[in-house]
């Protein structure tokens, strides 16, 4: 289902919206909104990139179509689904919540399920702000999901964005800027982890090692041997335990074109079995791109190497 037609957030909305807010938005005593610089760092736009391609990755077997969490999120829809694929809950709910109270009223119930499972003691959004569609509260509902359903998925790191936090009281309204963090800086926790626990040297000893030894392949020149797709295809029916019909894809691809079917089909498998790689097209395999490639391998390896 495509929910299609939703358009990039005007930077000002928030801002557009003050003119408007209601009682209860004051009884909040606080709001936050993100500041139009801000909104245009190229990192910010990665995350939401990133966030969105996982949520279409995920939801693809439902042919729900995501292309704004800003616009697409406030109803309850997609994480409804989200909940049901991640953590098996399936809530009696009706599937197109049509009038604001039925959109609340879906989106408390599944943002509690949500919150017993995210482990979060605070949390920084909450059932008002993301139906009004704060793009803030909504971006660290998603990168929490991810952290905890998916974190294999490789979110762009120490991203941060500047906020005007706006306070209502008796006195007036006080404003104060400050920086507010959606992802960590992964960078000292990643060398830590290079350094005591390599994943090229797991790499050579995982199950993939046998495999691709028992089809008489070294381990050497990786992006090579799996930039046609065909030993990608044949290790994950090995190690997934099933058979990939050879009418599916071609066993001596000749072409660019034949390459990046097999290699599409096998990033396709891949998101079937929950296994995320995040940001890797199939051209970067077919190009023999070594990051890609790892990237690939290395989704099944944590998956099968014990």
């Amino acid at each position: 289902m495509d929910r299609g037609g939703a358009m990039e957030a005007d930077p000002f909305h928030n801002a557009k919206e003050d003119e408007h807010m209601d009682a209860q938005t004051f009884k909040a005593g606080k709001m936050k909104m993100i500041q139009p610089d801000s909104l245009k760092d190229p990192k910010l736009d990665k995350l939401k990139e990133v966030l969105l391609g996982w949520i279409n990755e995920s939801l693809k077997a439902e042919h729900i179509v995501v292309q704004s969490v800003e616009e697409d999120l406030y109803d309850g829809l997609v994480l409804h689904h989200l909940l049901a694929r991640f953590a098996g809950v399936h809530l009696t709910l009706e599937e197109m919540a049509l009038t604001a109270s039925a959109q609340i009223r879906k989106l408390e119930a599944v943002l509690e399920e949500l919150e017993k499972r995210l482990e979060q003691q605070d949390t920084k959004w909450d059932v008002s702000l993301i139906h009004k569609k704060d793009l803030l509260a909504t971006l660290h509902l998603l990168v929490a999901m991810v952290t905890r359903f998916q974190p294999e998925v490789e979110l762009p790191s120490n991203v941060k964005v500047q906020v005007v936090v706006l306070e209502v009281s008796r006195t007036g309204i006080q404003s104060d800027v400050q920086t507010e963090v959606l992802t960590e800086d992964r960078r000292d926790n990643a060398q830590e982890v290079s350094d005591t626990n390599d994943p090229m040297e797991q790499l050579m000893d995982m199950e993939v090692k046998q495999t691709m030894a028992g089809v008489g392949l070294q381990v050497s020149d990786l992006d090579q041997q799996f930039s046609d797709g065909v030993i990608l295809l044949l290790l994950i029916g090995q190690l997934e335990g099933f058979f990939i019909p050879l009418s599916d894809f071609r066993l001596t691809p000749d072409s660019h074109e034949h390459m990046l079917h097999n290699v599409s089909l096998a990033l396709s498998l891949l998101a079937d079995l929950g296994l995320q790689v995040s940001a890797v097209q199939a051209q970067d395999v077919v190009s023999q791109d070594v990051a890609g490639t790892l990237k690939v391998l290395y989704a099944l390896f944590r998956k099968h190497g014990g």
